[in-house]
């Protein structure tokens, strides 16, 4: 996700909470929105490094998918309350990367969980990504959710345990190997994710 911003909010919101409707009129003008809990999330363009990370990885993850799992990248409306009407849902996520079940999408967005959520940081963006946007996964039961971190060319991986709470499952930076069971068998370098012409981002 790139910088977030309150300053390039639209004007004329509507009083109170926010809901999945009220994004439907949000401008078209290559920001990102999002609501978490009834509040607007606005994230600008993100960097080429932030594109490259998130577009190899999810070729990457793709790659090694089964058959009945669809790996997408952003922006894809995730919505947990997808069984109630859009002005009754207070939260939509669009992560970097998403990995689901086939079954699970429907024609305009993902109306529950995902098996895999991606977040590749940025400076402005890192700590809601790694306690609000984390926390929101964590409560929708996402299995698990992963973090891309340029600066330090580092991939973590966390995954729910059985009292529905995130650990940390794996952790690899620059050249060496990360690698999962979950949701599928899957490893990678986290340099060779971010690295342009063997330049650190």
């Amino acid at each position: 996700m790139g910088a977030m911003t309150a300053s390039t909010e639209p004007a004329g919101l509507p009083p109170g909470p926010l809901t999945v409707a009220d994004l439907e009129g949000m401008p078209d003008d290559g920001h990102r929105y999002e609501v978490l809990d009834g509040v607007l999330v606005v994230t600008p363009a993100p960097r080429p490094v932030h594109q490259r990370g998130a577009f190899r990885l999810a070729m990457a993850l793709d790659a090694a998918a089964p058959d009945d799992v669809e790996v997408l990248p952003a922006p894809l409306a995730v919505r947990p309350q997808g069984g109630l009407p859009l002005h009754a849902q207070v939260t939509e996520l669009q992560p970097d990367v998403v990995a689901a079940r086939v079954a699970d999408y429907t024609d305009r967005d993902l109306p529950t969980a995902p098996l895999l959520a991606v977040e590749v940081l940025s400076p402005s963006t890192r700590l809601f990504d790694l306690t609000l946007k984390k926390a929101a996964f964590e409560r929708m039961g996402a299995p698990s959710y992963w973090l891309l971190d340029p600066a330090t060319e580092t991939l973590t991986a966390f995954e729910l345990d059985g009292d529905g709470t995130y650990q940390l499952v794996a952790k690899a930076t620059g050249e060496e190997l990360f690698v999962v069971a979950h949701p599928f068998p899957f490893e990678v370098r986290p340099a060779g994710l971010l690295r342009r012409a063997g330049i650190r981002p």
